[in-house]
């Protein structure tokens, strides 16, 4: 009987160990932040602190409003606050007119600086072989100033050295310095731009793949610190640092990170003074994902990761979600004096101001066709927010009762390879349809008699272990859910460049002047 007791006393002492383990280990990951910082497409992120306040820009490429500009306090949890730009330029590929487009172009990597009271942030446009820099004194409200000059300034680094002088580093494997006019609207013209390092992809070894490319240009403690990217053929995505004494070298250079394919940006401290890279991760479908990696210092060089590795955790407070700030509901009621958009929106390419409207229909968003177009990739007017990771799902309700013959309507999932469901109109008659291009050509999977005038529309997506499956569905009163059509494989495709996104559209095949209504667009973070 003693033994009997001794032996539950025992493992009643084990069992109140582990669950005391358990519940800790569940309080300390609750507070500890994860990679991917987040769990979106957020890539070739620019970073700067002022301050408490930390704000970052990144690459949207072909959508409008763009060059999107992110607030943080804690590194981890951040939100939209600007766009630099409502539209880049004009002309057919930005304007998605005349069989151009901009898929995939548009504008890249953006440099992001604090100088004397003001904040500049720039970018380059291969589509306008222009290089653009935008400048405000309130980073969150505006206005923005913008310049632009020929030509486009690959990958650049935007850089104020001590004695005020404005410089852009940039190029592939080549990497170039040019010193800029005082006004910034061009490189100066008696002085000719210099080579900063003849093979910067040389530290990472001769089989050089994608040249070093990427530059983002620091001076810390008196040295220049210059970060850049390259893979190497049969290798991974690695990040290059290159350091010198003086702005114009020479640089001597190493490898800072090989793990992953986590490349591709430059350092933070914090006002404690802890060091990060934010760098990021090709992430499959749901596009390139932004990583933090500790920084610690040794003989004047920034050493990147845990044991050289890219962690899983961070010595960070966690992340609350991705919900409203990177990506958001929307009920599409607007009270006097709110903007039209939610800055979660943008337009795929430049949008038609003409044709839609938040006010027609107080409370929906309302989608009017102005031309003819064969698929949906031409369309105009599709207006898109990010999907996130590991799961997320999109809901809109949709009043087609003023299409015309020929139009389609409804939710996509958009990329060259997308999916959507939607309503067809044909000859009359209404189809509730889904439509998938996996394939790379659009065919229809799925078609049902439509014998109302509202229906809700789903898109799920399932991005776990990269699994990059979607699956769409309809309700014809908001409860009760089928699945309609075939999964969607979806892939990252380089024509877009881009992770996938929502998509409300409306588009017309044979007549103009049909609209529909969408009632609202609700996003979560579950399938």
């Amino acid at each position: 009987m003693e033994l009997f007791y001794n032996k539950n006393v025992v493992l009643r002492k084990f069992v109140l160990t582990y669950l005391v383990w358990l519940a800790a280990t569940i309080q300390l990951n609750a507070q500890t932040a994860k990679n991917p910082i987040i769990y979106a497409d957020v890539p070739d992120v620019s970073m700067i602190r002022v301050g408490d306040t930390y704000y970052a820009s990144s690459t949207t490429m072909h959508l409008s409003p763009g060059l999107p500009i992110m607030k943080s306090k804690d590194l981890v949890n951040w939100r939209i606050v600007s766009y630099a730009y409502n539209t880049l330029d004009d002309g057919d590929a930005l304007n998605l007119t005349n069989g151009a487009n901009a898929y995939g172009r548009g504008s890249w990597a953006s440099s992001l600086r604090y100088h004397n009271g003001t904040f500049y942030v720039s970018t380059f446009s291969g589509t306008t072989n222009k290089t653009y820099i935008y400048s405000t004194k309130n980073i969150e409200k505006g206005p923005w100033k913008a310049v632009s000059f020929k030509p486009a300034l690959h990958d650049h680094s935007l850089f104020f050295d001590d004695d005020g002088k404005a410089y852009m580093v940039y190029g592939g494997g080549r990497i170039m310095l040019a010193e800029l006019n005082d006004d910034l609207s061009g490189i100066r013209p008696d002085k000719k731009p210099q080579i900063l390092i003849e093979n910067a992809s040389a530290v990472a070894g001769p089989n050089i793949g994608l040249p070093a490319e990427g530059s983002q240009l620091f001076k810390i403690n008196g040295k220049y610190y210059l970060f850049n990217i390259s893979w190497p053929k049969g290798g991974m995505r690695t990040v290059l640092i290159h350091r010198a004494d003086k702005l114009t070298g020479p640089y001597e250079g190493q490898v800072g990170l090989q793990d992953k394919g986590v490349a591709q940006g430059g350092m933070i401290n914090t006002p404690k003074g802890d060091w990060y890279a934010y760098l990021f991760r090709d992430f499959g479908a749901v596009g390139r994902v932004p990583y933090l990696v500790p920084v610690t210092w040794t003989d004047g060089w920034p050493v990147l990761g845990v044991d050289h590795k890219a962690p899983d955790t961070l010595d960070l407070p966690a992340s609350k979600g991705l919900i409203p700030g990177i990506v958001a509901s929307d009920e599409f009621s607007r009270k006097n004096g709110e903007p039209l958009l939610s800055l979660v929106w943008q337009w795929n390419h430049n949008p038609d101001d003409q044709l839609w409207s938040l006010k027609k229909r107080p409370g929906y968003l309302r989608l009017t066709t102005g031309r003819l177009d064969s698929t949906l990739l031409s369309a105009r007017n599709t207006l898109t927010q990010r999907t996130i990771g590991p799961e997320c799902s999109g809901t809109t309700l949709i009043d087609v009762s003023s299409m015309k013959d020929g139009d389609f309507a409804g939710l996509v999932l958009l990329q060259q390879k997308y999916g959507f469901v939607g309503v067809k109109s044909d000859h009359g008659s209404k189809w509730l349809v889904m439509y998938n291009a996996q394939s790379g050509v659009a065919t229809e999977a799925a078609s049902i008699p439509l014998k109302q005038t509202t229906v809700y529309l789903k898109a799920s997506c399932d991005f776990t272990n990269r699994t990059d499956k979607a699956n769409f569905f309809y309700s014809l009163d908001g409860h009760k859910w089928e699945p309609i059509g075939t999964p969607l494989q979806m892939v990252y495709t380089l024509p877009h460049f881009m992770g996938y996104r929502f998509g409300l559209f409306n588009y017309a095949t044979r007549l103009t002047g049909g609209y529909v209504d969408f009632d609202f667009f609700h996003i979560s973070n579950a399938l």
